[in-house]
């Protein structure tokens, strides 16, 4: 008889040990919520390199008057700066070269860059004192996602998995979609990894090829039926070899296993888009029909909201501007702005955004100081930690309202800070998860993804 792994055997002796002395290691049971959710659903627009809030939200009129002049050391404090600008000289002031201007009831101010977003400021909340302790992307990104700087811990989207189940059985509860763009920062599977919780929980990537899912068609040659005998001897063994040493992965993989024959039919479906009308379409910008491109993806991750994905997350790249940040900043704005907008319009017409969380940003901000070259109409622009804006929408998010309020130069939070432990935890409860119940045993710790530090709901912005 094969004999239990070394981790397996551990794990039931601590679980036996425990018992003995009546004590129970703390889990939460997937499938239950800790109270009503507003949510059902989370489509996370993730803007990948550091969208520049001084540009596109964060109105900073006064910088005009202070063109090139030297940012006050009262302002930045000492306060930690990347490699790419420690040894400048100095930190001469680039104030945004584009137009603000109030939009709709709530008189939200959003720059020229973003013309179809505008006009969506009454179905959003902005918040600008969103702030984080990474400075560099790999950390942030992985911060944003998982809740930690560090690798190896579960993704936003695994934690829901493992705290709500799927809603649809033919479709993985978690997808990604990797928007194809200029080059930009990388993106690693650990920001849709299940880090330590089991396997069957992480995010499917989609592919904008052919097969939209690697692995998933049959190998040339191999008939359904070949292939169906296959899996179910495959499925057999792994079910003989559970049997003898009770390693959960083998669980996990006799279910994806399972899963990867139904998505067989379910995937072609849900990413043909000939289905949809024109009208639908052009909600989402002229790139709608190209498959890859942002507004391709938002269109699927409407789809998916649709088929009951529980949460899809949708990357775009390309936002790290350090150099020549007017052209790239209008670049990716084309590219995203219309989509956004869309996706919004699309899931309110269809009744989804009253029970779909819809956020969009990324792992911070830009400095109000120029990073290499500056003139009256190129600059660049470093990372900012310290403050950035990010978006939600839907599902029990007020409607036009902002929070949050920053200096003069939008360096430093003087009014309701929000850190990235307090944005996890409020997405959490929206999908009727409390962040501090949400838990999992690992290496001896009750492990969450807010970590060990506090964390506060964002609550002025819940409805």
């Amino acid at each position: 008889m094969t004999q239990p792994s070394r981790k397996n055997f551990l794990k039931a002796s601590t679980l036996a040990g425990l018992s003995s002395f009546g004590l129970h290691a703390q889990s939460h049971i997937p499938g239950l919520t800790h109270h009503t959710p507003k949510a059902k659903r989370i489509i996370y627009l993730f803007m990948a390199g550091g969208p520049s809030q001084i540009d596109m939200f964060d109105h900073k009129p006064l910088m005009q008057k202070m063109y090139n002049k030297d940012l006050p050391a009262s302002i930045r404090q000492g306060q930690r700066v990347t490699n790419m600008t420690a040894k400048q000289s100095r930190f001469p002031i680039a104030p945004s070269i584009y137009k603000f201007k109030k939009h709709g009831k709530s008189g939200m101010e959003v720059s020229e860059l973003l013309p179809h977003m505008s006009k969506m400021v009454d179905e959003i909340t902005l918040i600008k004192s969103m702030h984080t302790e990474a400075i560099n992307h790999d950390p942030a990104k992985t911060m944003l996602c998982t809740g930690s700087q560090l690798p190896g811990m579960a993704s936003l989207g695994a934690w829901v998995d493992y705290g709500l189940g799927s809603l649809n059985q033919n479709l993985p509860s978690f997808m990604v979609l990797n928007s194809t763009t200029v080059r930009g920062q990388g993106l690693y599977s650990r920001l849709w990894g299940s880090g330590f919780l089991p396997a069957k929980h992480q995010g499917v990537m989609l592919q904008s090829s052919d097969s939209p899912v690697l692995y998933l068609n049959n190998p040339e040659g191999v008939s359904s039926k070949d292939r169906n005998q296959m899996l179910n001897l495959t499925t057999q063994l792994n079910h003989k070899h559970f049997q003898e040493i009770g390693d959960s992965e083998i669980s996990t993989s006799n279910a994806q296993l399972d899963m990867a024959v139904r998505m067989q039919a379910t995937v072609p479906e849900l990413t043909d888009t000939k289905s949809e009308s024109q009208h639908v379409k052009d909600l989402y910008g002229p790139d709608v029909d190209k498959p890859g491109t942002f507004a391709y993806n938002c269109l699927l991750a409407r789809r998916m909201a649709e088929a009951n994905v529980r949460s899809v997350q949708v990357f775009h790249r390309g936002w790290d501007q350090h150099s020549n940040l007017p052209k790239d900043i209008s670049s990716r704005c084309r590219e995203t702005d219309q989509a956004c907008a869309g996706l919004l319009k699309d899931l309110k017409q269809r009744g989804l955004l009253e029970d779909t969380l819809v956020v969009w940003g990324g792992e911070f901000g830009r400095t109000i100081y120029s990073q290499g070259t500056l003139t009256k109409d190129n600059y660049g622009r470093d990372h900012h930690p310290r403050c950035f804006s990010m978006w939600l929408a839907g599902a029990g998010i007020k409607k036009g309202f902002t929070l949050g309020e920053t200096d003069d130069f939008s360096y430093n939070i003087v009014k309701d800070p929000v850190h990235v432990r307090d944005l996890n935890a409020t997405i959490l409860n929206q999908l009727g998860l409390n962040h501090d119940r949400l838990t999992f045993p690992y290496n001896g710790l009750d492990m969450k993804l807010t970590g060990v530090e506090k964390a506060h709901l964002i609550k002025p912005i819940l409805t």
